[in-house]
């Protein structure tokens, strides 16, 4: 048996148990490769050597806990988000390719106000709004606020894998309290999934990933009025809030602002032409 061989097997056994094709696909040979700790590059070129019973033990291993529905991330014990490794468990929720829009939104917002400013990221999780952002504002001083202790402790050790542990200021709690005020811009993920459709979510989500992280309680926007609130009460004059929510919930985001101080000034689309990201500033008198 050859390397790819023995992949091709285990993209199988991955279609079987119902995993989509493609998915199948990439999980294989990305367990492949960290049992190799081979980059894609070389996996293409080396992928026809014969297997050896080290990797075939270990692979075969991975490959029934991914057919039980564990997520890649915590097989390999890591997610990629903005170019950035983190580490991730099954503390914290496994960051979203679509998250990254929220990065890239206050790129746009920040850009032309450089220097020193304080950014707050609400429900860190792993880390990767905080240390993401830590890293493209070198000049920031940046607050992380996660209800869960494990959480913190997970995003710690991403900060400082990532060289920015020493301009973060961590908080165990649900919101700002405590922290510096006033905050010029507040970004956050917070949970927006309705609590009566988390039992219908991919087992690798339902089952594996932290319900606190999931939970916007009955109509998915729990989470999402405490962010607002808060924001509403932290934000500096001219600060911003940006805020990722249900791809359904553009009304619900609209609706709260208008009961702030707050004001609607952007709702950002994802890849599928699904509105994702809202930004509020402050009201301006009239």
């Amino acid at each position: 048996m050859t390397i790819v061989s023995t992949v091709a097997h285990g993209q199988a056994r991955l279609i079987d148990a119902g995993i989509p094709p493609e998915a199948a696909r990439i999980d294989a040979e990305v367990l492949a490769r960290h049992v190799l700790g081979w980059d894609r590059a070389t996996y293409v070129s080396e992928c026809h050597r014969p297997v050896d019973r080290a990797f075939d033990t270990r692979y075969a291993a991975l490959i029934t806990r991914r057919v039980g529905r564990e997520p890649v991330a915590h097989l390999v014990g890591y997610r990629e988000f903005w170019g950035l490794e983190l580490a991730v468990t099954p503390d914290v929720l496994i960051p979203r390719p679509e998250t990254e829009l929220v990065v890239e939104t206050a790129l746009r917002l920040r850009s032309a106000r450089p220097g020193d400013f304080l950014l707050a990221d609400v429900g860190t999780g792993s880390g990767c709004l905080a240390i993401a952002l830590a890293t493209e504002f070198p000049a920031a001083r940046v607050i992380a606020t996660d209800m869960s202790a494990a959480a913190l402790d997970v995003a710690q050790a991403n900060a400082a894998r990532h060289g920015v542990a020493d301009r973060i200021t961590w908080y165990h709690g649900r919101d700002l309290a405590g922290a510096p005020r006033p905050v010029d811009l507040i970004v956050s993920n917070p949970p927006y999934v309705q609590a009566a459709a988390i039992d219908a979510l991919a087992p690798e989500v339902r089952d594996h990933e932290p319900r606190i992280a999931l939970n916007g309680g009955p109509d998915g926007t729990v989470a999402l009025r405490a962010v607002i609130a808060d924001a509403d009460g932290a934000l500096a004059p001219d600060g911003d809030l940006i805020v990722e929510f249900g791809s359904d919930q553009e009304s619900a985001f609209r609706k709260i602002i208008a009961g702030t101080g707050l004001r609607v000034t952007r709702v950002v689309l994802d890849l599928q032409g699904l509105a994702r990201v809202g930004v509020a500033a402050r009201r301006r008198s009239s």
